[in-house]
């Protein structure tokens, strides 16, 4: 009787992990899926928007940016008015705004915050069509997925604890927040330069940290059973391993990237 005590318990508790295994596999999935999503849309729109920012014809153009390129009434509004102050915290405040109420929100709401947050992201950095070649943003755009995928790929399979090296990051980025805004005022090319540095090595270390935090999270919670929690956690994922992503690109395209 004992035996088969202890053999329905093994049983049971195989099949427990296998259903938690599963879980993950869904949840990253899930993770990774919404994130790819928030790409698409982020380039999306700054592809648009930069289109409609930029005429070859004098005779609609408000300023010229180079040879047979012209600034329409919207590229001065976003580019050289006010307005690219608003523009440039934008997705700042929508990080902050969504991490304090996302405990109000469902997890469909959340996701489409997120794809919200996405295209705002895309009107921010849809400067980089109008400073950069095509060419050179497509090969730091792959460049940065090729690193994203290995580096994730640790985070995921490291039986390391990177909850040490996480919180030394976070510090990092915080410093590096500080010093892009000083920068902003200071326009030191030397500054840039080190702060684009840097920042592909902190994006480097956050995108292995946040991919074995999301895995954590979801083992330390999958006997819960709350799939509105879970989704949530997945948006919330998504939304982390995204901003290692597009950070992680800019930074590499303001070293390597050729300009107009």
């Amino acid at each position: 009787m004992a035996e088969f005590d202890t053999i329905r318990a093994t049983a049971t508790a195989g099949t427990r992990t296998a259903q938690i295994d599963e879980g993950l596999r869904a949840h990253m999935n899930k993770v990774y899926g919404t994130m790819s999503v928030g790409m698409l849309i982020t380039f999306a729109a700054a592809w648009a928007i930069s289109g409609l920012a930029v005429t070859s014809d004098p005779s609609a153009a408000v300023a010229q940016i180079g040879v047979d390129k012209y600034l329409t009434s919207l590229g001065a509004a976003i580019y050289t008015s006010p307005l690219k102050w608003v523009i440039m915290f934008a997705p700042l405040a929508f990080v902050f705004g969504m991490g304090a109420a996302i405990n109000k929100l469902s997890a469909s709401a959340a996701q489409l915050v997120f794809y919200l947050f996405a295209a705002v992201m895309g009107l921010s950095i849809s400067s980089i069509f109008l400073v950069f070649t095509g060419e050179s943003i497509v090969q730091v755009f792959l460049i940065t997925a090729i690193a994203f995928a290995g580096l994730s790929l640790v985070g995921y399979t490291t039986k390391k604890d990177l909850s040490a090296m996480g919180t030394f990051l976070i510090m990092g980025l915080i410093g590096l927040i500080v010093a892009s805004i000083v920068n902003i005022f200071l326009a030191s090319s030397a500054m840039a330069f080190a702060i684009s540095a840097i920042g592909v090595l902190i994006f480097a270390g956050l995108t292995a940290y946040d991919t074995q935090n999301i895995k954590n999270t979801y083992l330390q919670h999958a006997h819960s059973g709350d799939s509105e929690w879970l989704g949530k956690a997945a948006i919330m994922g998504a939304l982390s391993l995204y901003l290692d992503f597009i950070n992680m690109f800019m930074m590499l395209l303001s070293l390597f990237g050729n300009r107009e």
